[in-house]
């Protein structure tokens, strides 16, 4: 007998760049059935990131609401989180990079993210970069950064409900998942 799908409240989309995971949470978002409302946090400080907003735009029709929101990420998923919309934030790793050029407090942030998930009124889906993956950044700032990404990951796979890694576009579930048993 197959398994009935299961509703969840919050999703984190992990991934590489260019790996579909933007794509991936559209498609979630839009087979909901209900009111698809992206948060932005890109911001066009440049040709080629006006270029890829752009094509992002090009992708959503018209039941999309945009909500553009550089900083105050979780008062913004507050505000916007209800039951009848299904709300897809892309993504958060461009939201830490907004906070860590203003010298804001990463994790507190992070922290108050996190915290922020459990009260939303509406299903969520994240966006967000896993940069872990590489070579270690040869400058200071660079290393920071994959830090912190690497521990707003972290704070929001154990906030999500589920969370799904996306590589070359295949979708892998990383929770929910029964713990593996180890036998020695």
């Amino acid at each position: 007998m197959p398994n009935p799908k299961r509703q969840i409240g919050s999703l984190l989309v992990l991934g590489g760049a260019r790996s579909g995971k933007s794509r991936y949470a559209q498609r979630l978002a839009e087979a909901s059935r209900l009111k698809p409302v992206l948060i932005a946090t890109a911001e066009a400080r440049d040709a080629e990131m006006a270029l890829r907003i752009a094509r992002h735009a090009t992708a959503r029709d018209a039941r999309w609401s945009v909500v553009e929101e550089r900083a105050a990420l979780a008062g913004a998923l507050r505000r916007e989180a209800r039951n009848d919309r299904i709300v897809v934030v892309d993504c958060v790793t461009l939201w830490l990079s907004n906070l860590l050029l203003k010298n804001d407090d990463l994790a507190t942030a992070t922290q108050d993210l996190a915290q922020a998930v459990a009260g939303l009124s509406g299903p969520v889906i994240f966006v967000s970069n896993e940069v872990g993956a590489g070579i270690v950044p040869e400058n200071a700032l660079a290393r920071a950064f994959r830090d912190a990404q690497g521990f707003l990951n972290q704070a929001l796979a154990e906030a999500c409900e589920a969370v799904v890694l996306v590589n070359a576009g295949i979708a892998l579930c990383l929770k929910p998942s029964p713990e593996p048993e180890f036998h020695f």
